[in-house]
Formats: C-alpha cells, sequence, structure tokens
C-alpha cells in the first residue's frame, strides 16, 4: 500500500536525537524509517547543526539509515549520492549572497549589540561561519530577553530575522529557514505539502511546523510549549512520549490511522 507520507522532515537535537539515551535514536525509529524508504519515501534532517557536527553525532549515535536529505544551519540543502553529501549550489549560493548583504548592515552595529548583551548578562557573543552575532545565554531567561532585544533590532534592518534555539540564537536572513529549505526540496522533486511529515521541538523548528509546508505535523513530549501550541493549532499530533519515541509515535499515528492531511 502507498504511503500518504513521501517526505519526512525531522530535526535533529531534542527531536531526534537525544544525547543522554541509549541509544541517542531509537533502533525502532531507525528500523521504520528505512521501512519507508524502502518504499520510496524520502527522509530529511532539517537542523541547526553543521556538517561536521551533525556527521559526528550521527557516528556517535550508531546510525545505520541514512537521511536522503540535510538541512544544516537551518537553510543549506544538500543531497545524498554515493556514500557522501554534495550541497546544491544554486540554492546555497543564493543563500549565502542573501546572508552576506544583509550581514554588512549588521556588522557596522556590532559594537553596539555586543556592548548591550555585555553590560547587562552572563552571555557569550561570538562570531562564526554562518552568522557575525551568535549568542550563548547563561539561561532561558537571560535568552527570552536577549531574544527579545534581537528581535527590535531586527525592525531596523530589511530582511533580518533572529533564530532561536533554547539559549543559543543568531541573525539569519529572513528568507531562508527550515521551512523555505524544505520547500524548496519538495518543489525540485514535486511533493506537495499535504505528502510531507515534519517533527520538530523548538522554536527554530516554528518555520517548518506549518500546513503550507506539512500537512502531517508531529511534536515530542519534550516539545516547547509554543511548538505544541502551533502542531495542536493546525490538527497536528503531539505525542505523550519524548524525543525520537515520540517522533515514532507521530508517524505511526499518521501511517495506522490514515487520516487526511490537515489543509493550510
Amino acid at each position: 500500500m502507498d504511503s500518504p507520507i513521501k517526505l519526512i522532515s525531522t530535526d535533529f537535537d531534542g527531536t531526534l536525537f537525544a544525547e543522554f539515551e541509549n541509544p541517542p535514536i531509537p533502533e525502532h525509529l531507525q528500523q521504520l524509517i528505512a521501512d519507508l524508504q524502502a518504499r520510496g519515501v524520502k527522509w530529511l534532517i532539517n537542523t541547526g547543526r553543521d556538517m561536521s557536527g551533525l556527521m559526528e553525532a550521527m557516528a556517535r549515535a550508531q546510525v545505520v539509515v541514512k537521511p536522503d536529505y540535510l538541512v544544516l544551519v537551518e537553510r543549506e540543502i544538500h543531497g545524498h549520492q554515493d556514500s557522501h553529501y554534495v550541497g546544491w549550489h544554486d540554492w546555497n549560493e543564493a543563500c549565502h549572497r542573501a546572508h552576506e548583504e544583509v550581514f554588512l548592515r549588521v556588522r557596522a552595529d556590532l559594537p553596539r549589540l555586543v556592548s548591550w548583551v555585555d553590560s547587562r548578562y552572563n552571555a557569550t557573543v561570538y562570531e562564526d561561519a554562518y552568522s557575525p552575532f551568535c549568542l550563548l545565554a547563561g539561561n532561558s531567561a537571560d535568552a527570552d530577553a536577549i531574544h527579545e532585544y534581537m528581535e527590535e533590532y531586527c525592525q531596523e534592518v530589511p530582511n533580518l530575522k533572529v533564530m532561536r534555539n533554547d539559549v543559543y540564537a543568531r541573525f539569519c536572513h529572513a528568507n531562508y529557514n527550515k521551512g523555505a529549505a524544505l520547500a524548496e526540496i519538495c518543489r525540485r522533486l514535486g511533493i506537495h505539502a499535504g505528502e510531507v511529515l515534519a517533527a520538530g521541538d523548538h522554536l527554530n523548528d516554528l518555520a517548518m511546523l506549518r500546513l503550507e509546508h506539512a500537512g502531517f505535523l508531529v511534536a515530542p513530549a519534550n516539545a516547547i510549549a509554543a511548538v505544541k501550541q502551533a502542531v495542536t493549532s493546525q490538527n497536528g499530533f503531539v505525542s505523550t512520549l519524548p524525543h525520537g519515541h515520540g517522533v515514532a509515535d507521530g508517524l505511526k499515528f499518521f501511517l495506522e490511522g490514515d487520516p487526511a492531511p490537515a489543509k493550510a
């Protein structure tokens, strides 16, 4: 029987992968994904990690099933080819140019932004290859306050947004996120949103946990309240099980119950 789901888009940390569980990704979830791949379903890991961080974590977790696609740093797309992943050059280059353009304005304001954070909070502000302003807050309350300040600053800079996950945050281009990358993959594969399942647990997943991108929405039990609310309000499935167990629970709910996908 054909699966109503043609593509599965899963966040990694907290959704698929739980660092301190053994194994970090449940074996029964890996087997379920492998069975679906054998039926032609594509699997996408849609993560904020970069390539080296994701590959290292997957190796430590002894993942036996390989995703067909990766979205890295919430924006870069890579496809599995032979034994490695190859970037989608046109998408990734356009993404890089767009970020460099918006970051030109941000760089001029970095002294002001860094000074504001340093004078008020015990937080780490740094630059990496993906953003000139990255944040690691000391706790969730501080992260919330700094996030609010960053959002206010974004009103000054066209196309600038904040990407947030727990105590981590960074600036990014408004047009590139997990949802936009998922939509591009679907466009090229000829898959429509009603054939997509998306699962996530935190703020940076909200961009893909939308009916315009996925008709089947899943949140594990450990998802934050904002994610659970978003999924519930769109007739998605919130599991009573955490992490990868919750993802497997959601997949089985939609596959075995065979409900129609929600409509935007």
